[in-house]
């Protein structure tokens, strides 16, 4: 019977199958389907636990002789069969199909197999376990969902993570589910137990460790600093750090000063809208403070506009080097204007 991962835990509440059989490529997910089915065998008095690995040199008669042998020590048996290559051969599909046709008593055979494509899938062997047991398909996250994948996991680890938060961590780990989760482990020691993860904690603490950090990035260009900022971008660069994660950055300070501008120019003052915004420390309202009295707000029209033209190109919208566009809207933040901006 074929099984929805997420009808997992219900199934299993229902009692061990005879037969079980997990195909996919992405370990976290084999890893904790695999897991909970151990527990579940546990829990049901399956206290004897036999592990074959499949590779060239394995004899499936092994799996044969277990299958026809009597436990010694318990009265339920988990058989647990590794084939990550998730192709067992004329011999193995022979010793699946003989199982199938009759299975032991009081055992579970948990098989783990890489993604089965669509022809395996139609094969003998598979057919025969499906009959007398239960498949599952642990497809991959797509990079589209893996935000909203990241969002629901910060929550069962009681975190308090924004959706922008969420896709600054999905653009860090590149579709790594192992490595997403270490991370939401490394974030839940830091900050503790209903901490609110803003985009700001997955660069400090998630997406640069490096040297040069996007932040200081900024810095530079709100001061006017071009040298600077030509000198950090190229690090950033060269440390691997994603080109969106620092459009993020240098887009959300645009959008920032816009703001400040337009208040600025119905009257207020800029000590009373920095002031609102809680710009800190004292240093970064020292660099705001220069940035908006050297900007006008055609200048920060402009900003928005190339910011535009690089996320298309970040995203494959339009072509072009986004390291390069990158590059000129860093120094138009700065005040060197290197190209007239075109949309």
């Amino acid at each position: 019977m074929q099984l929805r991962p997420e009808g997992l835990t219900s199934a299993l509440q229902a009692g061990m199958p005879s037969v079980f059989l997990l195909s996919g490529d992405d370990p976290l997910l084999q890893q904790e389907a695999s897991d909970e089915i151990r527990h579940a065998a546990r829990r049901d008095g399956y206290d004897e636990r036999r592990i074959f690995d499949v590779n060239a040199a394995f004899d499936w008669q092994e799996l044969t002789a277990a299958a026809q042998e009597l436990s010694l020590f318990s009265r339920r048996r988990l058989l647990e069969l590794r084939m990550p290559d998730s192709r067992p051969g004329k011999d193995g599909a022979a010793a699946l199909t003989a199982y199938a046709a009759a299975p032991p008593t009081d055992t579970c055979l948990l098989i783990c197999s890489g993604r089965l494509d669509a022809g395996q899938r139609k094969a003998r062997w598979y057919k025969a376990l499906d009959a007398v047991g239960m498949t599952m398909t642990l497809w991959p996250v797509e990079q589209g969902n893996l935000g909203q994948w990241i969002a629901q996991r910060m929550h069962r680890s009681g975190l308090r993570a924004t959706a922008e938060a969420c896709e600054l961590l999905a653009e860090r780990v590149e579709g790594n589910l192992l490595a997403c989760v270490q991370e939401i482990e490394k974030l839940l020691v830091l900050k503790g137990e209903g901490a609110d993860i803003g985009a700001e904690e997955i660069i400090e603490l998630v997406a640069d460790s490096a040297r040069y950090d996007v932040f200081k990035l900024v810095d530079a260009a709100l001061v006017a600093d071009p040298a600077r900022v030509a000198r950090i971008l190229d690090g950033l660069r060269q440390e691997g750090v994603a080109a969106a994660l620092i459009l993020w950055a240098l887009s959300r300070e645009i959008h920032s000063l816009q703001g400040m501008l337009a208040e600025i120019g119905q009257g207020q003052s800029m000590e009373q809208v920095i002031g609102r915004r809680r710009i800190w420390p004292r240093a970064r309202q020292q660099r705001t403070r220069a940035a908006l009295q050297r900007l006008s707000a055609d200048k920060v029209w402009r900003l928005l506009s190339l910011a535009a033209r690089v996320e298309k190109m970040v995203k494959g919208r339009l072509q072009g080097n986004p390291w390069d566009e990158l590059l000129q809207l860093s120094l138009l933040l700065a005040g060197m204007d290197l190209f007239r901006v075109t949309a």
